[in-house]
């Protein structure tokens, strides 16, 4: 089975990793200066482009949006990534 190489993150999702990384580390270790390159074929590279989103105007009890909200920005994409993952596992079932 295909192991899945990519996912989805809220851009506070990445601001947050982004400030975990040891910036003066990596800063610090210069180019990688390694045995073995690895050799990439970019004439069989795929772009994948992400669906395009569909505005719709939906009713959420309110204890459930100020949830969502809590979590920080980007509670749109959460509620997105939670009914995709409700969907997948209705698709197994």
């Amino acid at each position: 089975m295909k192991e899945k190489l990519t996912s989805s993150m809220s851009l506070e999702e990445v601001r947050e990793l982004r400030s975990q990384t040891r910036w003066d580390k990596v800063r610090a270790a210069g180019d990688y200066q390694g045995e073995a390159e690895i050799d990439v074929d970019w004439s069989r590279v795929e772009v994948v482009r992400p669906d395009k989103k569909v505005m719709i105007s939906v009713r959420l009890d309110a204890d459930v949006l100020d949830f969502l909200k809590s979590q920080g920005p980007g509670y749109q994409s959460r509620l997105n990534a939670i009914l995709r993952s409700y969907m997948k596992s209705q698709e197994k079932a």
